[in-house]
Order: C-alpha cells, then sequence, then structure tokens
C-alpha cells in the first residue's frame, strides 16, 4: 500500500525560502511605493506652491497699482514689512520681482516682494498655512497607503510562497524517504490528478519523483522475485548433488566436490534469507538477552580465535537468533577478509567487530554493503555484510562501518534498549 506524506507543516528551509521571498517582495514593494510616493508629493507641491506663487503675486501686482496711484495698499500689503525676508528684500530693492516661502509669526507665509521706490520694497504676505497642511496631509496619506499596500501584498506574496515551499517540501521528503527504502512513498500532487489544470515546476518534478518511484519499485520487486525463484528452484537439485557427493569415495577430489557443493548450499541460503528481508516477511521474536554471554556464544559457534571484550554487559530485549547471525557474519568477515586479531567488544547496548586488516573498502562505508560486490580480490559473494544489515533492522537496531585510524575495519552495532514498536514478543 502505498503511503502518502502529509501536506501540512513548513520545514526550516522552506522558511528560508519564504524568509528571502518575503524579503524581496518588501524592498520591491517598498521601492516602488518609495517612487510613487515622490512623484505625488513633487507633482501636489508644485501645483499648490504655484497656486500661492500666483496668488501672491496678483495681489503684489495690485497692490504695485495702488501704491504708484497713491492709493491705499490692500489687506496683507505694505512696505518693508518687518517679517520680510532678507534675501527677498535685496532682490526687491534691486528691481526685481520675486516670492519665497517663510515662516512670520510662528505660521508659514508665501512673500512676494517687488520694488516700491529706489530704497524700499513693497511686499505682500500670503498665508501658506493652509496649503502646507494639504501636503503634509498628502505626505501622511502617502506613508499609510503605502504601508497597507506593503503589508496586503506581502500577505499574499507570503502565502503564496508558502503553498510552494510546502509543496516543495513534500517533494523532498519523498525523495528522502525513497533514498532510505520506502518506495511505497508518493508526493501525489494534486495538479499531476487534473490534465486541465495548469501544471506548474513544482508539479512537473513531483510527476517525475512519482514515476521515478513507481518504475524503481517495479525494478526492485522483479529482482526480488529472480532472486528468490532462482534460489527456491536451487534447492531441489543441490539436496540431490549433496546427497550423491555423500557417496562418493574418499579422497582428494570427493573433498574438492563436496566443498564446492557446500558453497553452493551456503550461497542459496543466502539469497533466499535476504529474498525474506527483502519482502518485509520476517518477524522479530524478542526476549531478553545478556549481550555478554550471547557474544561469547557467538565466538564459540564461529570456531575462531575471536577475543571477547565486555567493558559493560547490558539486557536487552532482542531476537537472539538474529542477532546471533548479525554478530556471526561480522566475525566471519573480519576474519575473512581481515587480519588478527579480531575483537568483539561489548559496551552496553553496542557491540563492535574490530579487525587489523585494510579496512572496509570506500564505497561500503560511504554507502554500506553491496551484493556480489567485494574488492582487491576478496573471496566471498557480499552477502554476509548485506544480510547483517538487513537482520539488524528487523532488529531495530543500526549497524554502521567505519575504518580504525591506526589501521583495521570496525563494524558497530548499536541495539534498542526496547524492542521496535509493533514487534511481537515470544517467550519460550
Amino acid at each position: 500500500m502505498r503511503r502518502v506524506l502529509p501536506r501540512w507543516g513548513v520545514p526550516q528551509w522552506a522558511g528560508t525560502l519564504a524568509a528571502k521571498a518575503a524579503v524581496f517582495i518588501t524592498v520591491m514593494c517598498c521601492a516602488l511605493a518609495a517612487l510613487l510616493g515622490v512623484l505625488v508629493h513633487v507633482q501636489v507641491t508644485d501645483q499648490t506652491v504655484g497656486e500661492a506663487r500666483d496668488l501672491a503675486l496678483s495681489r503684489l501686482k495690485d497692490a504695485t497699482t495702488a501704491f504708484e496711484s497713491g492709493d491705499t495698499l490692500g489687506w496683507g500689503a505694505s512696505v518693508d514689512p518687518p517679517g520680510l525676508p532678507a534675501s527677498l528684500r535685496t532682490l526687491a530693492v534691486a528691481g526685481e520681482r520675486g516670492t519665497m516661502v517663510a515662516d512670520h509669526r510662528g505660521r508659514p507665509t508665501m512673500w512676494a516682494a517687488g520694488p516700491a521706490d529706489g530704497e524700499r520694497a513693497l511686499a505682500v504676505e500670503v498665508d501658506y498655512s493652509q496649503s502646507a497642511r494639504t501636503i503634509q496631509g498628502l505626505d501622511t496619506a502617502i506613508l499609510w497607503s503605502s504601508a497597507l499596500a506593503i503589508g496586503a501584498t506581502l500577505l499574499v506574496g507570503a502565502v503564496a510562497v508558502t503553498r510552494v515551499t510546502r509543496r516543495l517540501h513534500t517533494t523532498a521528503q519523498v525523495a528522502r524517504r525513497i533514498t532510505a527504502g520506502d518506495l511505497d512513498a508518493r508526493v501525489d500532487d494534486p495538479r499531476t490528478k487534473e490534465p486541465a489544470r495548469p501544471q506548474d515546476e513544482v508539479a512537473a518534478v513531483a510527476a517525475a519523483l512519482d514515476t521515478m518511484a513507481s518504475s524503481l519499485q517495479g525494478k526492485l520487486l522483479s529482482e526480488q522475485r529472480f532472486t528468490a525463484d532462482v534460489a527456491h528452484e536451487l534447492r531441489t537439485p543441490l539436496t540431490g548433488l549433496h546427497a550423491a557427493a555423500e557417496l562418493l569415495p574418499p579422497g582428494r577430489p570427493t573433498e574438492l566436490v563436496r566443498d564446492r557443493v557446500a558453497a553452493l548450499r551456503t550461497l542459496t541460503e543466502d539469497l533466499l534469507e535476504i529474498s525474506r528481508l527483502d519482502t518485509g516477511r520476517e518477524r522479530l521474536e524478542a526476549d531478553a538477552e545478556e549481550l555478554g554471554a550471547l557474544a561469547v556464544r557467538v565466538v564459540r559457534a564461529s570456531g575462531t580465535d575471536t577475543e571477547v571484550m565486555v567493558v559493560r554487559d547490558a539486557r536487552v530485549e532482542t531476537d537472539r537468533r538474529r542477532l546471533e547471525r548479525v554478530l556471526g557474519n561480522l566475525v566471519s568477515n573480519a576474519h575473512r577478509h581481515g587480519r588478527a586479531p579480531v575483537v568483539l567488544t561489548v559496551d552496553g547496548p553496542t557491540v563492535t567487530v574490530r579487525d587489523h586488516g585494510d579496512g572496509y573498502p570506500e564505497y561500503l562505508v560511504a554507502h554500506g554493503p553491496q551484493r556480489f560486490r567485494t574488492e582487491g580480490g576478496a573471496k566471498g559473494h557480499g552477502l554476509g555484510l548485506t544480510i547483517a544489515v538487513g537482520q539488524a533492522e528487523v532488529l531495530g537496531a543500526r549497524l554502521t562501518f567505519a575504518n580504525a585510524p591506526d589501521g583495521g575495519a570496525v563494524a558497530t552495532l548499536t541495539l534498542p534498549q526496547t524492542p521496535p514498536a509493533g514487534a511481537p514478543s515470544v517467550t519460550p
């Protein structure tokens, strides 16, 4: 049955992507709002100042006409008023007309000045407070509207980016599950199930990943069935061949035949065990075991001169037969491919098997054991460590491979303190 991953939750990397998108959207919105705000501010300010300037110059023209005819000057017009800016007065005395905005009596005032007679200036003041408040209100409105627009755009952008990152996270999680061996995992992106719906890049990646997983699963299942069928079919003729070999007369040729028949039977049993591990039919029968005593039994059964060191004994719930199979394969591999001394160490729930040979190949340390692959002319089919890894997974244990700094291969088996969840416990 295929398992579909949940679509809720955004991981840290997705949050980082969303944060980058949010920063980009915010910066672009701020730049656009600032540009539009400056344009509107300049346009309105120019218009407001222009209207006030035209009004002041119009009143200055009327005041100049009244001054030249000897009539009374209008309201706000006077000769050399005390608040007239010095620069504007100098301009007026020089015979020019001009305008200027300056504070007068605590409020902004638009001044217009022109020549009155040779040494005096005729000036008109127009209240500029309303125009200044209009510009200030406009600036405030621009700031608030820009902030609201940026907030709304950021919210919409964050929602859109979060949806994309959530889908990317689901796809990445499925890829990690497939890498870990769960070939039933699928993304099942809803967009890939609706051909009429527009397909984006994320949906294309999800569809490609699902297709790859299905193809890979099919090929692996075919390989597993082939391995199981071959091993099963070899059992019957090998049984007859073994019986026939036992009837041969004693001698060197007979020993060679029996040795090769035994090797074929061992290979066949290993292939059958691997096929059972591949199909997940193995079931755990857990019971309490003392690791130190179990390690001694494994070494004694192997018939090797492996040294057993119990640094700290531990009692664990595990399947004795499978654990003995794992440790037996590790010890056998250490003697077959390494060099003495071989040391098996028990330190709590952790068991290590170390030899003093050339160490594991680089591919094995990086990717784990691979079937039917050996290097350096080593004997064997590469199935012993593969079976050890598979049985360790059934036990819920972790088996890692490394090379010691001073030479030699080190296999480390870390057992759980409690049996794996859902594992049945059988008490003899």
